[in-house]
């Protein structure tokens, strides 16, 4: 057993008596007495060399990653398979939650029409603050960050990226095929153009008119399969009826729902961010290999690449919208298609951001 890590001061505090500390990890790959790599370093580059070079050797893999996958994830899976290596990411996607063995093991048999959640725990921290508390999105990302629940540039959570990172995945589990993760939507529509990114746009003022409508303001993950094969997929945030499972989603923990025939509607919650979820699933992922399962995606066909035209982003359906920026409106909602409500108001002179509401089933 080996662990590298180009910082020793990692080690420090560890009981490592009986593994070999390395500071290069490329130098774990191929070696014949390494069973398994784990990659845990995150983002794209050194990480993405080491699982390739690894799955190349014929070497078992598991990993968090949700960037790599979400990005290379179907490179990486045709490596596995042509290399009779096993890839389990259970922890890139909620944690603890065991939602993509779930997918390609027990809802196999069914034909899945739609994947939702809330797959983000730290803007979920951020939301929850800041409808609870009233605060301002500014000190409630400062206090998230005190916290550890956001990084120093938190842009890739409140962004939106992670929880895109994440729905890619549950996209190849769920639909067979990987998506271009950079063209799932992350910025609610404006009356012309988009809004900011992910909950950036988010707003004290926008929470509290959601609050009257009876509507709590989540960031949430979605993604659907029509009749015609056409995924629409897109990560923002939405009203949500405060009678919702999803409102009612506190703090960092997760929900996903998964929609299918026959099973009807299944929910996954749980701890979705930290270190003690993650090396849940990691560990799990360890197990499973032990046991001869195989890759996360077990025994699933292999996935195909989505054509661009098969992938909308959902948002000119008829729906209700909420937005605060209309004079004399606390909360303007209106049962129209974005494109017609576009018309409606060109001329206006506003530039409100518009954000879904979600209905029920």
């Amino acid at each position: 057993m080996a662990v590298a890590d180009s910082d020793a001061s990692r080690f420090e505090g560890l009981d490592l008596r009986d593994v070999k500390r390395l500071d290069d990890g490329s130098a774990l790959i191929g070696r014949p007495d390494i069973d398994v790599v784990v990659e845990l370093i995150g983002g794209i580059g050194t990480a993405g060399r080491l699982v390739a070079s690894a799955l190349d050797a014929g070497q078992s893999v598991v990993t968090a990653n949700k960037a790599l996958l979400a990005r290379r994830g179907m490179e990486l899976e045709q490596r596995a398979r042509d290399r009779g290596a096993v890839l389990r990411f259970e922890a890139a996607v909620g944690g603890a939650i065991p939602v993509l063995a779930t997918l390609a093991g027990d809802l196999a048999a069914n034909r899945i029409d739609r994947v939702r959640g809330i797959v983000n725990g730290s803007t979920n921290f951020v939301l929850t603050e800041m409808s609870e508390a009233g605060a301002a999105y500014d000190e409630v990302v400062a206090r998230a960050k005190s916290l550890g629940f956001l990084e120093a540039d938190p842009s890739t959570d409140v962004e939106g990226r992670d929880a895109a990172d994440k729905l890619a995945i549950l996209i190849r589990l769920a639909f067979g095929a990987w998506p271009d993760v950079t063209a799932i939507r992350r910025a609610p529509p404006a009356l012309r153009g988009d809004g900011p990114a992910g909950i950036t746009g988010v707003t004290v003022t926008l929470i509290e008119a959601a609050r009257r409508e009876r509507l709590a303001v989540k960031l949430v993950a979605e993604a659907s399969r029509d009749g015609a094969g056409v995924i629409s997929a897109w990560v923002l945030p939405v009203a949500v009826p405060v009678g919702d499972p999803l409102a009612r989603t506190a703090g960092a923990e997760n929900r996903i729902e998964i929609v299918g025939h026959p099973v009807g509607s299944v929910a996954f919650v749980g701890a979705g961010a930290g270190g003690a979820p993650t090396s849940s699933a990691v560990l799990g992922d360890l197990l499973a290999i032990a046991r001869g399962e195989g890759s996360t995606w077990a025994g699933l066909p292999p996935a195909t690449e989505l054509p661009a035209e098969r992938l909308a982003d959902g948002m000119d359906v008829a729906r209700r919208w909420l937005t605060c920026d209309l004079p004399g409106e606390g909360g303007f909602t209106s049962a129209t298609s974005l494109a017609d409500l576009r018309a409606r108001l060109t001329g206006s002179g506003l530039n409100a951001t518009l954000f879904p509401i979600l209905e029920g089933d």
